[in-house]
């Protein structure tokens, strides 16, 4: 039970390596950085870019490396539709 615990832990430590290094490959270096910013603050919404980046990296959709101003209207989009069943109180 125990080595299958260690199994999954390393299992799913290989898999955020992958990530990161596709992230690194399809993300220019300040748009990497944001979006490493914005993992610390709303994990969530970075996981929802994260995802929608390797979808479209994997579809062959991206012909060029995303830039920081490209990321930031990916967070506004994805944001927008994250925050709908949200109440937000002042």
């Amino acid at each position: 039970m125990v080595g299958e615990n260690l199994a999954q832990l390393e299992q799913l430590r290989k898999l955020e390596e992958m990530k990161k290094q596709l992230l690194g490959r399809v993300l220019t270096k300040e748009a990497f950085e944001r979006l490493a910013r914005v993992r610390m603050v709303n994990p969530e919404l970075s996981g929802h870019v994260e995802l929608y980046l390797l979808q479209i990296y994997q579809a062959g959709k991206l012909d060029v490396r995303v830039t920081d101003l490209k990321l930031r209207e990916i967070f506004k989009v994805l944001a927008k539709g994250t925050l709908k069943g949200k109440i937000l109180r002042k």
